[in-house]
């Protein structure tokens, strides 16, 4: 007969074995008699907190033709206050009428008939019960008196107050480590230094205006300049090593993708960079971007040179007014109008547009900002930039309502919003266009049933009601005597 027997007890619940050991006898009982064989027996003992279970302990016997199966029941004894055997980590026998407490292991010995507990597999733990609270305490960990802890404070705090301890403290860590100099000459002898940006910039400009580079590795010297000028002080540092005036004289060359790339290192270096803007201006850059817009270049070269003078005119009255006298302007409108250049057409009225925004939001803070001498200069430069006129006269009115019949959302929207920049100037000429009146009816037409459309997905406030909201605008102030 082979019997195996198990028996944990869970969630704090304390039970009496007497049913166990009455169990185990009456196998040893039958067993004796022969009437079980090679066998097998299987004993479950199950705590539950605060449980009763009507059937503790159950055996089931299974005969070799699996033909007839018996099981006996015995009815376990109601729980009552017991005395609770406190077990280690030994096996110890258990006397009768002895509870044991949750997480121990309990076995009976076949051999002596007795009932062995010893603690579970968290070794060291002590658990323990207060009404509905419980726990348990390691009861292997390390203790201290309060006496103790006092005195380890004291000793803690006079460590923090010896400056002596302190300084041979970082002697200490600084003989761990290597000097600073020491690793960057190591570093050098390995060729593994890292150059600074001034030093990358500066190995880019002699690779640029070396004689013996060819084209293609100047156009990668600019690409990755390019790269670094993006941060204001390095585009700084490019006009402080007279790089800036080898890439403006660049805008001369006779090689396209030098052309190409000497813009795009300019749009990028003055964009937000009022001091490098001024260098820019005053070392002839501006006049050079509009000659290569009013020749005949690819219109991948001019899309650089318009990223230029755009970054170049932003926030810069001087350059404005500068633009203006140069007749950039008429550059701008000859370039409208030029077949092929209709992917520049959004970018040109963005230009003008940025421009007379400038103006009007300058003037609006001028009324509620604390004058200062460098406001009042701003306000008088941009006094001097006579920007609508200009459009007008150069038939403006008539050429950014063209963009409208663009099928773009996009390309849409910055003609309205530009249109009703130029309002002041340009109502007369709107209302004589009969075409613009068409498409403003026809757009208005279109944009509600766009509206209807977002708002059935939940839209309320999407990019065609703005779009709507401009047309609509449009329509009130051209209908204004």
């Amino acid at each position: 007969m082979h019997v195996v027997s198990s028996c944990f007890c869970l969630d704090g619940a304390v039970v009496k074995l007497n049913a166990f050991t009455a169990f185990i006898k009456h196998v040893d009982v039958l067993s004796q008699n022969g009437q079980i064989q090679d066998e097998l027996v299987c004993l479950h003992l199950i705590c539950a907190h605060d449980v009763k279970s009507p059937t503790a302990l159950s055996i089931k016997e299974d005969s070799e033709d699996h033909s007839k199966g018996e099981e006996t029941l015995l009815e376990d004894e109601d729980s009552e206050d017991l005395e609770v055997f406190q077990p280690t980590d030994k096996w110890q026998t258990l006397k009768p009428g002895q509870a044991v407490p949750a997480g121990s292991h309990v076995r009976l010995n076949l051999q002596t008939g007795q009932r062995e507990v010893k603690m579970g597999e968290e070794e060291g733990l002590k658990y323990w019960r207060d009404g509905n609270r419980q726990g348990m305490v390691n009861m292997q960990s390390p203790s201290f008196t309060a006496e103790e802890l006092k005195e380890a404070l004291k000793k803690f705090k006079e460590g923090m107050d010896d400056p002596v301890d302190t300084k041979q403290d970082e002697d200490a860590v600084r003989a761990q480590f290597r000097p600073i100099e020491e690793l960057k000459k190591d570093m050098e002898a390995l060729d593994m230094l890292v150059d600074t940006d001034v030093q990358v910039m500066r190995r880019l400009l002699n690779q640029f205006n070396n004689t013996n580079s060819t084209t293609e590795e100047k156009v990668t010297a600019l690409l990755d300049l390019e790269y670094l000028v993006h941060q204001v002080d390095n585009a700084q540092n490019l006009v402080s090593m007279g790089g800036m005036q080898l890439v403006i004289n660049a805008l001369n060359s006779t090689d396209i993708r030098l052309q190409e790339s000497a813009a795009f290192v300019l749009g990028s270096a003055v964009s937000s960079n009022p001091s490098v803007q001024v260098v820019v201006i005053e070392g002839g850059a501006l006049q050079k971007l509009l000659t290569l817009l009013a020749t005949q270049r690819p219109v991948t070269v001019k899309k650089k040179v318009l990223f230029a003078v755009a970054s170049l005119l932003r926030h810069f009255p001087f350059a404005q007014s500068h633009f203006l006298k140069l007749g950039g302007v008429q550059v701008l409108s000859e370039l409208f109008q030029t077949p092929g250049t209709e992917s520049l057409r959004v970018r040109i009225i963005t230009v003008l547009y940025d421009m007379i925004i400038e103006k009007e939001l300058i003037s609006q803070v001028g009324m509620d900002h604390i004058p200062d001498s460098s406001h009042q200069e701003r306000l008088r430069q941009y006094a001097e930039v006579s920007l609508l006129p200009v459009l007008v006269e150069q038939g403006w009115c008539s050429l950014v309502p063209e963009l409208l019949a663009s099928p773009e959302h996009d390309y849409r929207e910055k003609a309205l919003r530009t249109l009703l920049a130029m309002m002041a100037q340009c109502q007369t000429h709107y209302k004589q266009n009969h075409a613009l009146t068409a498409s403003l009816s026809e757009l208005q037409k279109q944009y509600q049933e766009l509206v209807l459309t977002e708002q059935d997905v939940g839209e309320q406030d999407g990019y065609f009601g703005e779009i709507l909201a401009l047309v609509d605008s449009m329509v009130v102030k051209m209908q204004q005597v």
